[in-house]
């Protein structure tokens, strides 16, 4: 046999080969049209989060929406775990490859843990390819910046914002408009307690400590404040950075990587010290209250205030409290102008994409998500309470009046009043040590606020500079 023949027959028999390979390999969605089989989909979200097992409630008009414009059965499950360990649960699967957890809900701060290894789908080229993500308008700047990029500063996309969030401050509006209340407190500090939303805007930390003095009363077991002091996951350093950002200070410099001498310093020591102070008019036991234990003592009666996520805002308020409560911006630093200027911590989550989806469940999570930033999606995510973030939702007529905390959600959903943690890979290393020395020095081990800073400034340096993510050795101290 000649060459040529043989030639002929190996490029007819590798044809036909990859014809049996094309048919038999991976169909995409349009293949499921008609077809008898129903597409199988996962999500890996936050156990006991609202808005999270919201994604998969919600999966259901997703799945007549798909039924009915691309003709295919789809149905979704839902995987859950705690925030402390959803990293690890999620990590722990990609990392093989799998796609066991199709599209997973992400803490912000987990982005680029999640992008450095290639664990998840870079998004750019599909946003700009699909007609109705690309035309999303977000809320506000902050939900790109946060939810969708990494590194910072880039243009490099890996989430899609699923839920917006910001710490906020609950109070009993029953209490501050009762009459007896109102005269006594007067009396007392010479002036009108606040009555409005509009009030609290003007509501320094100064009048709040006020505030709460005025209302703490442990012999009626009663208190001014309840706050997230709790060392498990970031529940301290979400209410702690609000009182570094609020005067001005910074956690570090997210270009270079440093540390140094941008946590550590006198004006954020006060800061420190200024929450921790705050104990005195807390329940018992607040040095351990996480997300829950807020909820219980608001709930139950035992604070006037509390500092809390607007998420929680279903919990916070249950039936025979609607009449009882308002949400209002917290407080924040009175400036030289009067003003006062508050930054709160930026909460929520958002969506990624498992890279190792077959083309068939890629393109599914890719049809959920235009599916998601709808209009009409983002506005039954915002009755069942979501907090949504596309500005044709959060600017639709009526919008503040769907839930009691969109209005403060709007208000503090901006560059200029909320703001995130770091987004680097060493993220669960640098949170986990800080959390042991700010909770350390709020229960008293330590007594040096600047101390407590130096040595956490010192540490996240190290973790940074060893993992390659700054030029700065740490000090030698």
């Amino acid at each position: 046999m000649n060459k040529t023949k043989i030639l002929s027959i190996t490029l007819i028999f590798l044809l036909m080969f990859s014809v049996v390979v094309m048919a038999g390999g991976n169909k995409d969605s349009s293949d499921m049209k008609g077809s008898s089989d129903k597409i199988e989909m996962s999500i890996l979200g936050i156990g006991g989060w609202l808005p999270s097992s919201l994604a998969v409630d919600m999966s259901g008009l997703f799945a007549k929406y798909a039924k009915e414009n691309y003709g295919y059965d789809v149905e979704f499950s839902f995987q859950e775990s705690p925030f402390s360990s959803l990293f690890q649960k999620a990590a722990t699967s990609l990392a093989t490859k799998s796609q066991e957890y199709n599209i997973i809900i992400s803490d912000s701060q987990w982005l680029g843990a999640f992008a450095e290894p290639g664990w998840i789908v870079q998004l750019n080229d599909i946003i700009a390819e699909s007609p109705v993500l690309s035309e999303v308008k977000w809320f506000d700047p902050i939900v790109k910046s946060a939810y969708m990029t990494y590194p910072d500063g880039s243009n490099s996309l890996y989430g899609l914002a699923q839920e917006a969030d910001v710490l906020v401050l609950y109070v009993r509006k029953d209490m501050l408009e009762d009459p007896a209340e109102r005269a006594s407190f007067k009396g007392q500090y010479g002036y009108d307690l606040p009555l409005t939303f509009e009030d609290f805007i003007d509501i320094s930390y100064d009048e709040y400590e006020q505030m709460i003095d005025y209302f703490t009363r442990p012999a009626d077991d009663f208190y001014g404040t309840a706050i997230q002091f709790s060392k498990e996951y970031d529940f301290m350093t979400g209410s702690l950075y609000p009182f570094f950002w609020s005067t001005g200070g910074e956690i570090w410099d997210s270009k270079t990587g440093n540390v140094e001498g941008i946590l550590n310093t006198e004006q954020n020591a006060r800061g420190l010290e200024k929450m921790v102070s705050y104990l005195k008019y807390a329940p018992p036991g607040d040095i351990n209250y996480g997300i829950g234990n807020v909820v219980e003592a608001f709930t139950q009666g035992k604070v006037f205030s509390a500092f809390q996520w607007a998420a929680m805002g279903a919990a916070m308020i249950p039936d025979n409290m609607k009449d009882k409560v308002m949400i209002v911006p917290p407080p924040g630093k009175r400036m030289a102008d009067g003003t006062v200027k508050r930054v709160t911590s930026l909460g929520g989550q958002p969506w990624v994409i498992n890279k190792f989806n077959d083309d068939v469940h890629m393109k599914i999570a890719i049809q959920f998500m235009e599916w998601w930033y709808t209009k009409d999606t983002q506005l039954e995510f915002a009755r069942r309470g979501g907090n949504p973030v596309n500005a044709a939702a959060l600017n639709s007529p009526g919008f503040e009046d769907i839930q009691p905390w969109f209005k403060v959600l709007k208000y503090m959903l901006t560059e200029e009043r909320a703001r995130d943690f770091w987004h680097e890979p060493t993220y669960a290393e640098m949170l986990s040590f800080q959390q042991e020395e700010f909770t350390s020095f709020a229960s008293g081990n330590s007594t040096d606020a600047m101390a407590t800073l130096n040595s956490v400034a010192a540490e996240q340096q190290r973790i940074l500079y060893e993992a390659g993510r700054t030029k700065t050795p740490p000090t030698a101290k």
